[in-house]
This record gives C-alpha cells, structure tokens and sequence, in this order.
C-alpha cells in the first residue's frame, strides 16, 4: 500500500482529534473555571531509504534519504492562565487572584479534588459546597480568630463552635446563622447567635492548594481536578495569601479562559487539513485504480 495513504490516516486520526478538543473548549466557554486545552503535533518515525555519509577532502557528503510515515498527537496541554472574573454580588461566591485551587472533598469523604470554580453555597446543614453537593475544605479557627492549622470539610456549625468554644464539634444547640461573608485572606466571618444575642466573628479560612505543574492535573468532571496526580506533584495546601498561594475576590467568579477567536482559527485550520489529508487518500485511490486498470489496458 502507499506510504501516502497511511501518512494521511495518521493526519484525519490527528486533526479529529484536534477537532474533539476545540469543540469541547467552545462548548464550555461559559463554564466556571474551565481551563481550555490545545493539541501538541509529532510526527511519526521516518522510514530510512538511504543513510547519509560524512564528507572528506575530495568527496562530498550526503544527507540520510528518509521518508515520514505520518502524524501523531503528542499530547493535550492544558492552558492554567487565569480566566476573567465575574461579579455576582453573592458574597459566597469567590475567585482565586493568581496561584491555587480550592480544596474539595465529596460528600462521602473518601475523595478530595481540586477547582478554580468558586461558585459556593451554604446548605441547610451549614456546609459550603459546590453545586454538586461536594464539601469545600478550610481550617477552622481558634478563639482567637487565628487558623487552628487543621484542615476539616467547612461545616458552619462546628466551625463556629470551635471559634466560640475552643471545641472543634457539632454543638448540642444549633446556632443561628446569619450573614456569611469571605475575605481575600480566605477568611469565613459569621453573624450567628445562640439566644437573644448576635456576634459576627472570624470561624475559619478556606484552603487553598498549589501544585509544581499544575498543567499535569488530571480533569474528572464537575469541574473538578484529582487531588493526587503523578504528572502534576504533590499539592501544597495553605491559607490565601501566604507564599506563592493568591488572594481571593470574594463575590466574584472566575470565568472560562477559552478564547473564542482562537477556537474559531484552530478550528478553520484542523477542518482544512482535515479535508487535505482525505484528498491525498482520494489520489492514492486514483493512482491504485490506475495500476489494477494497466490489466486491461
């Protein structure tokens, strides 16, 4: 068979590809904190019809006389820059300012993940979560304000317990929560009251996580990154604010970071060279029907 026509079902393999993943980043232009993803080209090894010779002083060299055998997608890179915010005016909602992610963990507590989506709410319970119902994670804080250094899921009322009384548990009487507001040292402020009377004081900080390569994260749905993964190393997890970690913008959600005009472009070039490669299988056709055709000629 021609070399030409596996070379050029290497490259529709390559481009739909590269189609799957512009059409996954334009269907998510709108989803918060998606990162978007492009694709990374190599070719496939060469087929060596004649090894090249070094010169002298009275012959001249020659170059190999190699032929490539196609295109293979390299990998998928994942773009991490920032995406725009968006104000909401919910003083729940939060978006990170430079490096980290937010620290999850599921309902269940076996699992927990990353995101950059902010989007929290408080439930009827008083955990913060997500949409989904997964847990954000933070430390709750001692009687003095400060953080107590032990990362718990956030749940208001054993949060406010332990800011209150030093014990770090579900109170026998529930509080009375009321405003919940988040500041960009990730701190969690509460007005609650236990009777007639209200406070408003600092209960605990939400947890933010770095990691060395954070283009390695593995994505698992619901905007969610692993928490562990080989490629991307171990996360460090801190407070906003401290070391490489940023602050946040509390009523304010980070936005997708797909560029539109970029997709439209990548997405006029993989069609194009998708539609080339089917032509050059059309002219291998013609040329293998020529040759059956010789028969009868």
């Amino acid at each position: 068979m021609l070399r030409s026509m596996n070379s050029a079902i290497s490259g529709m393999q390559a481009f739909q590809t590269d189609l799957d993943v512009v059409g996954n980043n334009i269907a998510n232009v709108n989803t918060i904190g998606f990162k978007s993803q492009s694709v990374n080209f190599s070719d496939i090894m060469s087929q060596t019809l004649a090894g090249g010779n070094a010169g002298s002083t009275t012959v001249g060299g020659t170059n190999p006389e190699q032929v490539g055998l196609g295109v293979q997608v390299a990998d998928t890179e994942m773009d991490t820059s920032q995406g725009p915010d968006e104000t909401t005016g919910n003083a729940t909602d939060v978006a990170i300012q430079g490096t980290g992610y937010f620290v999850i963990q599921n309902a269940a507590g076996t699992e927990k993940y990353l995101t950059r989506a902010g989007d929290f709410s408080v439930d009827s319970a008083g955990n913060l979560v997500l949409p989904d119902g997964n847990l954000a994670m933070g430390y709750y804080a001692t009687t003095s304000g400060t953080s107590s250094g032990n990362l718990e899921p956030i749940n208001l009322q054993s949060f406010v317990n332990a800011a209150t009384t030093g014990s770090y548990s579900t109170p026998a009487t529930p509080y009375n929560i009321g405003n919940v507001t988040i500041g960009d040292d990730g701190s969690i402020n509460v007005t609650y009251g236990n009777g007639s009377t209200s406070t408003t004081k600092t209960v605990g900080y939400l947890a933010l996580a770095s990691v060395p390569n954070p283009a390695g994260l593995n994505k698992v749905g619901d905007n969610l990154f692993s928490y562990q993964s080989v490629a991307a190393g171990t996360p460090t997890v801190s407070t906003p604010g401290t070391g490489v970690m940023g602050t946040l913008a509390s009523g304010e959600l980070e936005q997708s970071n797909v560029d539109l005009s970029q997709q439209f472009a990548e997405m006029i070039v993989a069609q194009n060279a998708y539609v080339a490669n089917t032509h050059m299988i059309g002219t291998d056709n013609t040329i293998l029907q020529a040759l059956v055709n010789m028969k009868n000629s």
